[in-house]
């Protein structure tokens, strides 16, 4: 179908008759000027946004109709194309700033201030002549490593994302290969060129990205995984061609050639890499961390405070856990230690092996629905949209996190998924399972994006930028609201797990800043995570080398948290029995992610709203 930009008036109606948000002057007043031309310039980067980046069309459902050529393509990976789906957002930021933010109100306002923030930060992203925008939209040093370049995230994307119902997506698939070759070759090209600026990765980082790219290469003929998913789903609904040929002619021809380019990029490149892995020692990589930490934190906290907050939070969270760990019969040692040994028990830990890995599947998708069905309790707006939980692919799970969210379709016809990484089963004793699953599904990731896309009010551009700290923070909220549910009260060992999941998150923020504004060294940081929070060896490595290629990436989920929360008691405490958590959830939610400085203005609105 052609889907229709939303360009109807932004209604808000009272809360005491409908449960909805209502600023302070808003209700019933008709759209200004200043916010009509705000609402077309959001509208008119969004559809830019869809045309700088094909495979958010495709995610999104919103490849059909007028974008139908969209289909066919990906995104531009040469230098022109290095800010990503931000470029239009970059162009039009001229005409943004000349809105009259004493003109928008409310919502509107909280809308436009949002923009514009993040087009500054992409402003200064865009003045570094290295790296660029990577597959989750975050400012990154490198073109290819472990967690980035079209390598990484093209084959699971045309696998889950690109749909096919007839011979014109069979044939966009097929284009779509070829694409994937261009796109492989331009990031090989990009990455040259940044190693004469002197930007190359850490030698570990280049070696994990060799070792996923071999395995891909690696992958040849009608039994590639590429070729294996168009043929399969091709066969499913019935579309009849010799797609396997086609396809696997571009496999092992084009996209080879591309990967063999990368192989031995990646090769010299590994000769004389380093080990040093702060950002700080690029090209100006002082400043390159500071935005890396404006942009994930959306705070103005300096690398020295944000580590020394990190730490206060990290000894704040030990003693909070130390009694649980003692009631498991856990006295002597560190807090880390007896984490360590907690997650060794052979009764917490799943069979390392298909069954095993079937049977965690069962559990996080029995968790999922016994919690959905509290959220009722707990929110006024109840997405229907559906969610799914899978394995990161295997072909990627050695460099992937530990788990991630990926949003559904606006249409519902492609769930939200929860990826859960199962290299190795160990990693996940069953205590530590219930709030990864509540993080990344329901009441986090999944069910906010939920609410978010189908909520026709948020203008589509809204719907579909992220704030780290705000989406971060909020899946982390959505791990305490689930502890203040009650879902740990048979189970009490799950909340010495979702202790140590904010532990590992605060210990996040001092291994990052650590890492990229004191020299620490990777084996250090891997050292103090391991020390510090018990995570095992394996998750530990996986995620110090995670926030190497993702500078900042690390400290926006504990303090978007601290910032949460600390807003709701405020309100609670200045609302006291006309605080209603249901409502303030929306207050967060039905906006779409915003910068920490902006929710608190929201927040603070709705809290005098209430108190009339």
């Amino acid at each position: 179908m052609t889907f229709t930009l939303d360009r109807r008036r932004f209604l808000l109606t009272s809360a005491a008759a409908t449960g909805a948000f209502v600023l302070q002057g808003c209700a019933g007043l008709a759209p200004r000027s200043d916010t009509a031309a705000a609402r077309s310039l959001y509208d008119s980067i969004f559809e830019g946004m869809l045309r700088a980046s094909p495979e958010m069309a495709s995610g999104l459902g919103l490849d059909t109709g007028e974008r139908a050529f969209l289909k066919s393509r990906l995104s531009d990976a040469s230098p022109a194309g290095k800010m990503g789906p931000y470029r239009p957002l970059l162009d039009q930021l001229p005409q943004l700033r000349q809105i009259d933010r004493s003109l928008v109100e409310g919502r509107e306002r909280a809308w436009l201030d949002t923009v514009l923030w993040l087009g500054e930060r992409m402003s200064e992203a865009a003045t570094f002549d290295y790296g660029g925008i990577g597959g989750y939209n975050y400012p990154i040093p490198y073109v290819i490593s472990q967690l980035s370049g079209a390598y990484q995230n093209v084959p699971d994307f045309l696998d889950s994302q690109h749909s096919i119902d007839t011979r014109e997506d069979a044939q966009a698939y097929v284009a779509r290969l070829e694409e994937f070759a261009r796109a492989v070759n331009q990031e090989v090209d990009r990455a040259r060129a940044d190693a004469a600026r002197g930007v190359v990765p850490p030698a570990y980082i280049i070696d994990k990205a060799l070792t996923q790219t071999r395995a891909l290469r690696r992958e040849e003929g009608h039994e590639s995984g590429l070729v294996q998913s168009l043929v399969r789903r091709a066969r499913d609904k019935g579309v009849e061609g010799d797609w396997a040929t086609q396809a696997a002619g571009i496999v092992d021809g084009r996209l080879a050639a591309a990967l063999d380019r990368q192989i031995a990029l990646l090769g010299e490149l590994r000769r004389g890499a380093g080990q040093e892995a702060a950002a700080s020692r690029l090209p100006d990589g002082e400043r390159f961390y500071n935005l890396c930490l404006r942009f994930h934190t959306s705070t103005a906290l300096t690398p020295d405070q944000a580590h020394q907050m990190g730490l206060a939070q990290v000894a704040e969270l030990q003693a909070a856990v130390d009694p649980l760990l003692r009631r498991e019969g856990l006295t002597e040692g560190s807090v880390g230690a007896r984490l360590t040994e907690l997650g060794r028990l052979e009764r917490y830990l799943y069979s390392n092996d298909d069954a095993g890995r079937a049977a965690l599947i069962a559990d996080l998708n029995r968790m999922l629905e016994e919690i959905r069905g509290r959220m009722p309790e707990y929110f006024n707006t109840i997405p229907d949209a559906g969610m799914a939980i899978r394995r990161v692919p295997p072909a990627i799970e050695a460099g992937a996190p530990r788990g991630y969210a990926q949003g559904g379709s606006l249409d519902g016809s492609r769930p939200g998924t929860f990826y859960i990484n199962l290299v190795d089963t160990s990693i996940w004793p069953k205590w530590s399972l219930p709030t990864l699953t509540y993080h990344e599904s329901v009441p986090g990731h999944l069910w906010q994006g939920a609410i978010v896309l189908g909520s026709e009010d948020i203008p589509l551009l809204h719907r579909n930028i992220g704030i780290p700290a705000f989406g971060e923070g909020w899946g982390l909220y959505a791990e305490q609201l689930a502890d203040e549910i009650g879902v740990y009260a048979d189970f009490p060992q799950g909340r010495i797990g979702m202790l140590q999941s904010f532990l590992y998150r605060a210990a996040r923020i001092v291994l990052d800043t650590g890492l990229h504004s004191r020299g620490w060294s990777r084996e250090q940081a891997i050292a103090y995570f391991t020390e510090q929070v018990g995570l095992d060896p394996i998750s530990a490595t996986s995620e110090v080398e995670r926030y190497i290629v993702w500078p900042g990436q690390a400290c926006s989920y504990k303090i978007g948290h601290n910032e949460m929360v600390r807003l709701r008691e405020e309100a609670r405490s200045r609302l006291g029995a006309r605080f209603d958590i249901k409502s303030f959830h929306d207050a967060v939610l039905l906006g779409g992610d915003m910068p920490l400085e902006v929710l608190a203005t929201v927040v603070a609105d709705w809290t005098r709203t209430r108190l009339g």
